[in-house]
């Protein structure tokens, strides 16, 4: 039996979630093609016939940290580096920028073992180019394994897999064999109004949104939810709403079918739209919202 922590980590937007999404063979974190996706640490668990392997979603690491909302998303993503087994970096395929090779630099510091995914491949016409790519990548670094994969197509996610439970040590289970994720139903509610905000928006609105529950209460089968969306400005207010409140409608209803599906029974989803003045740029908020830059 093999049981361990893995790391995964990247700049913003380079397939981490849906990376995790794969491995774990369901969705523990949210995905769009947005940068900045993923805020908290993710915890999703993979039982396999080799053992047990306890996945940490970073957020992705930004060079910038001009608000405080970017440097708690370096700090949760520093901090998610920390006693675990094994770091694995995921970068993109034909796409070498500024980020990545801040995350390099980052990674220079760590006494963890570090494996390589290299994602998108699927998107390379011309397959030939891979092996020259991996050679050039195990030149920045000592890597314990390179592997390219596509997380959207699952081409080579079980090979990727096999090298994981590889390297990591022999041991009990840390969680038991029914629980893939490391949070509860009201973050997973959060998180998935907050995707459904992302997909909807398109490029409308930028990142200055987050969402919070007031209550989750169970009514027999049923779940009853409300979530509060807030945003920094009166204009972001009126952008989330929509028109005769047709936006908010098609938010609510996309993240209560899912989550309907997810739960396997009825949900009642109430949604509203607040405004915190700059709360991205807010200390105090953000330690509401459950992201504390000073941790």
């Amino acid at each position: 039996m093999r049981s361990g922590m893995v790391a995964i980590v990247g700049r913003p937007n380079v397939g981490k979630s849906s990376l995790l999404n794969r491995m774990v063979g369901q969705k523990v974190s949210i995905v769009s093609h947005k940068p900045q996706t993923t805020r908290h640490r993710i915890q999703g668990v993979l039982h396999g016939a080799a053992g047990q392997i306890v996945f940490v979603d970073t957020p992705g690491l930004h060079q910038a940290e001009r608000r405080a909302l970017n440097r708690a998303m370096n700090r949760a993503a520093t901090a998610s580096l920390q006693d675990v087994d094994l770091v694995l970096l995921v970068l993109e395929s034909g796409r070498w920028t500024d980020e990545d090779a801040a995350v390099f630099q980052r990674l220079r510091e760590l006494e963890a073992p570090v494996g390589l995914a290299l994602n998108k491949v699927d998107k390379r016409d011309d397959k030939s180019v891979l092996l020259p790519e991996l050679d050039e990548l195990s030149r920045k670094r000592a890597f314990e394994f390179l592997v390219p994969v596509s997380a959207t197509r699952g081409q080579n996610v079980d090979a990727l897999i096999a090298e994981l439970f590889a390297r990591m040590p022999e041991g009990p289970a840390l969680y038991p064999k029914d629980m893939t994720v490391g949070y509860d139903q009201a973050f997973a509610a959060a998180e998935l109004v907050r995707e459904k905000l992302f997909r909807q928006l398109h490029q409308e609105l930028p990142y200055s949104l987050t969402v919070s529950i007031e209550k989750y209460e169970m009514e027999g089968r049923l779940h009853r939810i409300d979530a509060v969306i807030w945003v920094e400005r009166d204009g972001q207010k009126r952008i989330v709403v929509g028109e005769g409140g047709q936006t908010l409608k098609r938010v609510g209803s996309a993240a209560r079918r899912e989550l309907e599906a997810q739960l396997g029974s009825k949900v009642f989803l109430q949604l509203w739209c607040r405004v915190r003045q700059n709360w991205s740029d807010d200390p105090a908020a953000l330690k509401q919202f459950g992201l504390d830059p000073n941790d």
